[in-house]
């Protein structure tokens, strides 16, 4: 029986043998055995209710923190599309948000409303379903300091409203289950003028073009920096990356940034193989020498093909 033959009918829209590498900034990657969009809420809460539990479910917002491996994705990969990406002004100086929607379209509507303290998302790329999930942040700011609640549905289909104290927060991690797929969150803002936002915005997208790579096809930063405090080494990932020889290191078309060593870039040529060699390559030098062993910040899925290796 074909797999699609095994998933509820649903609202949405199912494609069979999708090409991830066209919706992934890192372009690379072998296809979904089943790409779902859905509808809305009530219909991607219907697909995991229905959809048998061995069947293996998979989220991708943007793709722009996702490395797609070359042998594709067993299973279904959720994509949530225009129907989770609104945003709403609320009462209280606060704003809601869909999981769908970019990082730099709500630090954009939270200006609109003159909503203060959500600008660090202008700098993260992704959509705010990854920035819930990894407690993103940049520039000494993160998720954890404005989110007020985050709504998700579990693998059962089951509607949860999470608390920031359910949802456990640490640097670049989220204790929420695996399992959970964000839909929306709200968050609390302060207010200010949107010039004085905007202006704050502009600091931040200048800063980062004048330090990163992100006309290249890459991915955001590589690895986590160390968790803090008690590690043995207090420098960050970028830095530890060079002291070993990481600043333009690279496997057939996949190199890190010359500009910012803690970014992988894909010249256009790499494969998934070839990215995430040059990652555990850098990644095993760092563990010998320095003996950190740092985390992917980039989030790996799939499988390899016949020349990769899990």
């Amino acid at each position: 029986m074909s797999l699609l033959a095994q998933l509820p009918p649903v609202r949405g829209k199912y494609i069979e043998q999708a090409p991830l590498k066209d919706i992934t900034w890192l372009r690379v990657g072998g296809p979904a055995d089943v790409l779902y969009l859905p509808a809305d809420e009530a219909d991607l809460a219907r697909f995991l209710a229905e959809t048998p539990d061995g069947i293996p479910v998979h989220v991708l917002g943007a793709g722009s923190n996702t490395l797609v491996r070359d042998g594709g994705v067993p299973g279904v990969v959720i994509r949530l599309g225009p129907p989770f990406a609104k945003t709403e002004a609320l009462d209280g100086n606060r704003l809601r948000a869909g999981a769908g929607a970019l990082d730099r379209m709500v630090a954009k509507a939270a200006a609109k409303a003159g909503l203060a303290g959500m600008e660090y998302l202008i700098g993260v790329p992704g959509t705010i379903g990854g920035a819930l999930r990894m407690n993103a942040g940049c520039y000494d700011q993160e998720t954890a300091d404005v989110i007020v609640e985050a709504v998700a549905l579990d693998r059962s289909g089951r509607r949860i409203i999470a608390s920031p104290k359910e949802l456990a927060y640490s640097y670049r991690h989220c204790e929420a289950p695996e399992d959970w797929i964000f839909t929306e969150a709200v968050f609390q803002g302060r207010p200010d003028e949107p010039a004085a936002i905007e202006a704050r915005m502009g600091e931040i997208t200048a800063r980062r073009e004048q330090t990163q790579p992100i006309r290249e096809k890459t991915s955001g930063s590589t690895f986590a920096n160390p968790d803090p405090p008690g590690t043995p080494d207090q420098r960050k990932s970028w830095q530890l990356i060079d002291s070993v020889g990481g600043r333009g290191f690279s496997v057939g078309g996949a190199r890190f940034s010359e500009q910012h060593c803690n970014f992988l870039i894909n010249d256009g040529s790499a494969s998934a193989a070839d990215l995430e060699e040059v990652g555990e390559t850098i990644r095993a030098r760092i563990r010998e020498t320095h003996g950190i062993d740092l985390r992917w910040e980039v989030r790996r899925i799939g499988k390899p093909d016949s020349r990769g290796t899990a």
